[in-house]
């Protein structure tokens, strides 16, 4: 079965700069530059170290590591210990593609994002529960979370996110294939701010779990792309009750 009920822009719309920080200037030549954007670049992660330590980068807001090359645990770690300041204020974290990154590099870089609202790592297998631990306990604004195909995450994941998250607009989960009824239902209880939900690619939910979306009633874009199992009266009770949709 693939369904999209709907689709609307994003509630966050982010802006990077696209020039390599080394040639960028302060538009006022005063103030600090709120954007970073490595997508793509190679030696990704040690740029980033040498962004985060000039002083027009102490007040960056926005983070984008995007399929960049050469990101790593250590470089995390070394954010950590040499430019702890320089990410207090920091909101969006944009991982996706990061795939040498595991929960040892989660847990640096959490640990100096209080602020942070939205965190994506698209296709990251090395991520595990225990990085998803290390989020929660350390970032507890966040509104915005992408897990698409963290293949190795479990229900202790949804539990720790419907736990702690429960104003949360957006979840991607897409193909995260050892997910059972348990840990989507337990989002679907506690968060019901929840704007946007992404289940495409999973086959494993049954009805049971389903029916509770119509628990969400600010939902606006719903993917369920690839549930096999779901009935036309599931659909018709999720739909009745999503009022956004």
């Amino acid at each position: 079965m693939c369904l999209k009920i709907a689709f609307l822009p994003s509630t966050y719309i982010f802006h990077f700069c696209i020039c390599e920080f080394d040639f960028l200037t302060s538009p006022c030549g005063t103030l600090p530059f709120q954007a970073l954007d490595f997508h793509e670049m190679t030696d990704a992660g040690n740029r980033l170290v040498a962004a985060l330590s000039l002083l027009r980068y102490r007040n960056v807001r926005h983070i984008n590591l995007e399929f960049a090359q050469g990101v790593e645990d250590g470089n995390l770690q070394d954010v950590k210990r040499k430019c702890v300041d320089s990410l207090q204020n920091l909101e969006i974290l944009n991982l996706n593609g990061c795939q040498k990154i595991s929960d040892k590099g989660i847990e640096a870089i959490t640990s100096i994002c209080p602020k942070l609202k939205g965190l994506s790592i698209y296709w990251n297998i090395r991520v595990t529960d225990a990085g998803i631990m290390h989020l929660v306990r350390n970032c507890k604004l966040v509104v915005d979370l992408n897990l698409s195909g963290c293949k190795t995450i479990t229900d202790q994941t949804l539990h720790l996110i419907a736990d702690t998250y429960q104003n949360m607009d957006s979840l991607n989960i897409t193909r995260c294939i050892k997910l059972t009824d348990s840990g989507l239902q337990r989002i679907l209880l506690k968060c019901a701010s929840l704007q946007s939900l992404n289940l495409y690619a999973l086959s494993v939910f049954t009805d049971e779990a389903y029916k509770k979306i119509s628990l969400l009633p600010h939902l606006k874009f719903l993917d369920l792309c690839g549930a096999q199992t779901m009935g036309f009266l599931v659909l018709h009770i999720v739909k009745g009750y999503c009022l956004s949709i």
